[in-house]
């Protein structure tokens, strides 16, 4: 069988199709998958160090408002359009697969056209505009959150499967992973990041706290500046003649996420989709500060939906600032209880079999083709 997935511009996007590529090669070992992406995205370099074929189109985000832009985006979603065809009809998927953002428009329109079974991820509570376009057309979308079948012209359509997740995040022996990232299990563990590209409002909270704040007797703390501002916080830290205490570290970028998520006693993040979904896996609870500048504002939407399962604490950006957010870190620490009655309901929230149940649907389209 022929597999035709599609998905880029961010992580949020392609790493979930990256984990059902998986999935499906893991269960179909002679499956035959084919990536379509952009040159210039991040997937141009994910993608072929998954060990996936990799084929590009041309297409540019539409501006919010009519401008040049406007004009030059139309004309690359002309060229994209025609060159998804071209691969389509030489290609011949079997099924296509789409997990948002505007790569994923030409691909799966042109996949639709041509009478190609076809299924859409959404990994947000609210949709993205290519994701709410293409459910139109398609033949089932996948859904992270119950709060996104209600932007769906047809709701029948929609399936509630969870996003998915790295395997190696359920894989992580506790013990081991206490010892690898020198944590003590005795004292709380508190992570904090801004998503993979960092979060500049946060970045700032952190350097406050530990500037206005610097013993940390009652917790142990791992902040990820993001690589692009971590330059600027170790600076900062240096001009005001900062040391940091030993319980607190602040790295560019953390590659052994899968075993902090696991230990943390608490989580400061902001609130994509992808890590929405890795901390609800292993159960952990979260302050989360959606990033006020993200698309449809969905951070503040996937945000809403673990405050209101009692599973996080939301603090908007507009709100945000050291004191608060210090309040907040020891309210929690000092509530054992509370801090236990979010992580069962964190727990709750996660789906670990979400790429199993996607693939199974898509095995589903296939069989009726």
């Amino acid at each position: 069988m022929k597999y035709l997935i599609t998905g880029g511009g961010t992580g949020g996007h392609i790493y979930p199709a990256l984990a059902i590529a998986s999935e499906i090669k893991s269960k179909h070992p002679e499956a035959d998958i084919l990536y379509i992406g952009t040159k210039t995205g991040l997937e141009a370099e994910l993608v072929p160090k998954a060990g996936i074929k990799f084929s590009t189109i041309r297409v540019k985000g539409m501006p919010r408002r009519l401008n040049k832009s406007s004009f030059i985006a139309l004309r690359e979603l002309i060229y994209g359009l025609g060159e998804s065809k071209k691969i389509i009809k030489e290609y011949k998927p079997d099924v296509a697969i789409g997990t948002g953002g505007y790569v994923s428009g030409p691909v799966i329109y042109m996949a639709c056209k041509y009478k190609i079974p076809a299924l859409i991820h959404e990994q947000n509570a609210f949709p993205g505009i290519t994701n709410k376009i293409l459910s139109r057309y398609v033949n089932k979308i996948a859904v992270t959150f119950d709060e996104a079948r209600n932007y769906f012209k047809y709701p029948d359509n929609v399936i509630k499967t969870g996003n998915p997740i790295r395997k190696e995040i359920l894989e992580i022996n506790k013990t081991i992973a206490y010892s690898k990232l020198n944590i003590r299990p005795d004292k709380p563990f508190i992570l904090s990041f801004g998503g993979s590209g960092g979060q500049k409002k946060l970045n700032d909270c952190i350097f406050d706290i530990i500037k206005n704040y610097k013993t940390s007797d009652n917790y142990q703390l791992i902040h990820v500046t993001g690589t692009r501002m971590y330059d600027e916080f170790k600076l900062k830290l240096k001009k005001q003649n900062i040391q940091l205490p030993p319980d607190i570290r602040v790295l560019p970028y953390f590659y052994d996420m899968p075993d902090a998520l696991n230990i943390a006693n608490l989580i400061v993040t902001s609130a994509g989709a992808i890590t929405l979904s890795e901390i609800s896996a292993v159960g952990v609870p979260s302050i989360l500060i959606p990033k006020a500048y993200t698309a449809e504002n969905h951070q503040e939407f996937n945000a809403r939906a673990f405050e209101k399962k009692g599973a996080s604490i939301l603090i908007l950006e507009k709100d945000l600032n050291s004191e608060i957010l210090l309040n907040r870190i020891q309210e929690l620490i000092d509530d054992k209880e509370e801090l236990l009655n979010m992580s069962i309901n964190s727990k709750k929230m996660g789906n670990i079999n979400a790429t199993s149940l996607i693939v199974s649907e898509i095995d589903k389209l296939i069989k009726k083709k």
